[in-house]
């Protein structure tokens, strides 16, 4: 077995030679207390005696603290304060036990040391944080720690992924394929101007044509988006794109909206403030991605062969905030049963002479995500497009077989190269993994999932009978 460690995050701050002989005796303490948590000293601490959190709160107060910065003795002394004062509200509980008794002493020597003085202020263990006004996750956070911090005054832990924002996720490509925030999967006609989302915050519009001839199936040639007024944050902008012309600016030239509002780090390492909203030109022509930090939606709009593709994940508290005028979204209530090419998740295969397939404009050259030149065409046959199709879905979930309708379809191949990068911009935005896989309905791996789904709901009812009778 190896040997036990501990540390704290920022903890070499505070920890220079001259510092470790001024703080050995706190240093001696802390790592006592917290060590002997994880490695079994901590039986030697009475259940009632609360020193070991004393401790873990003074870390929590110095561990940001620096010595070279201005105002470092200040607000050492007065999270050594706090510690004195934990100390003696825990002192009745903690009588005899030769941890307590040692930090006491400690935090003496270390007052001493600092010449602080016994009166004065104390830090506090939850300061209070000005919430950042146009960042949607900043506002959030402090509305959250607001709300719940009675209720969760009396609980040793608070879990944090309970205080994020849930968030949805909707998608559309291909002739075009719909995922909702439901995570209803629907092929659609939906030829001409629809709305995808119409909200308080957001409006997306798209407009889809038609892709071939006798095909009721069509394609997405223009999107448009209108982020509004947000009072301190931003005012109106719109951004549109259509096929051939994916600008990397709002309509009125502008790339972004607001005063900078936080860091944000780059893939290369540096970091930099960005504003309420802005854009971010991916791949000039090809992909572009759309930030509103202040209303805490992305947004990626890609072109590939001919058409576009759209992914947008938005707050599930804002996607809720509309009116009775604005009910038609087909991101919030899916495509009219009229337009619906599929078959309530079911997604019949185009109907054409077998004997013949259909002509597949081939690739010269081979990319994940770049788009294909119109090349040589051969026959494409079901198993034909099953196998383009592998070629960059691995899992045959939705996806793929959206892939393979859409080879059949149309025979173009770039439509394989938007099913693949539609899967991708879902799981980059999507937060929910377990989300992720939605299969035809009556596919051997939707049964599949079907019956895993049930065996684990019964395995938690069993767990749960089991621990009630073990209690």
């Amino acid at each position: 077995m190896g040997r036990a460690g501990c540390s704290y995050h920022g903890a070499e701050r505070l920890v220079s030679p001259s510092l470790m002989r001024r703080f050995r005796s706190l240093l001696l303490v802390v790592i006592v207390v917290s060590c002997g948590a994880h490695g079994g000293l901590g039986q030697v601490v009475a259940p009632q005696c609360r020193i070991q959190k004393c401790t873990t709160d003074f870390v929590s107060l110095t561990s940001h603290l620096m010595l070279a910065v201005d105002g470092f003795h200040t607000e050492f002394c007065k999270a050594l304060r706090a510690y004195s004062a934990c100390t003696q509200r825990t002192a009745k509980s903690c009588r005899g036990n030769l941890v307590f008794h040692s930090t006491v002493l400690g935090i003496s020597d270390l007052m001493s040391q600092r010449n602080c003085s016994r009166d004065g202020p104390t830090s506090s263990t939850h300061p209070e944080i000005q919430p950042e006004l146009c960042n949607y996750h900043s506002r959030t956070q402090h509305l959250h720690t607001h709300s719940h911090t009675h209720a969760h005054s009396h609980t040793h832990s608070h879990s944090y992924s309970n205080s994020r924002p849930g968030y949805l996720f909707c998608g559309l490509f291909g002739d075009p394929h719909l995922r909702t925030f439901k995570d209803s999967f629907q092929t659609c006609k939906v030829e001409g101007a629809w709305p995808l989302i119409d909200n308080d915050y957001l409006s997306v519009q798209v407009t889809n044509v038609p892709v071939v001839p006798g095909s009721s199936a069509t394609a997405t040639n223009k999107i448009t988006i209108i982020f509004k007024p947000f009072e301190g944050c931003t005012d109106q902008r719109v951004y549109q794109a259509v096929t051939d012309n994916l600008p990397a600016a709002f309509d009125d030239g502008t790339v972004s909206s607001g005063d900078p509002i936080h860091s944000l780090s780059g893939t290369d390492g540096a970091t930099g403030k960005v504003r309420a909203l802005w854009i971010s030109e991916r791949n000039p022509g090809h992909h572009v991605e759309l930030h509103a930090g202040y209303i805490g939606v992305t947004v990626i709009i890609r072109q590939l062969g001919r058409y576009l593709t759209l992914a947008v994940r938005i707050p599930e508290e804002l996607a809720q905030a509309y009116d009775a005028t604005q009910d038609l979204q087909l991101c919030l209530n899916g495509c009219p049963s009229a337009e619906r090419i599929d078959q309530t998740g079911h997604l019949p295969l185009p109907v054409s002479p077998p004997a013949l397939g259909l002509q597949m404009r081939r690739p010269s050259y081979s990319s994940q995500t770049q788009t294909y030149p119109y090349g040589s065409s051969q026959v494409l046959s079901i198993e034909g497009a099953k196998e383009h199709c592998r070629e960059k879905l691995e899992v045959q979930d939705i996806y793929f077989h959206s892939c393979v309708f859409d080879l059949l379809t149309t025979g173009d191949a770039n439509f394989t190269v938007a099913a693949y990068s539609a899967q991708k911009d879902m799981e980059s935005l999507y937060p929910r993994r377990d989300r992720w896989r939605i299969y035809p309905r009556g596919s051997a791996f939707s049964i599949l999932h079907s019956h895993f789904q049930n065996v684990k709901q019964l395995l938690l009812l069993l767990l749960c009978s089991l621990s009630l009778a073990l209690m």
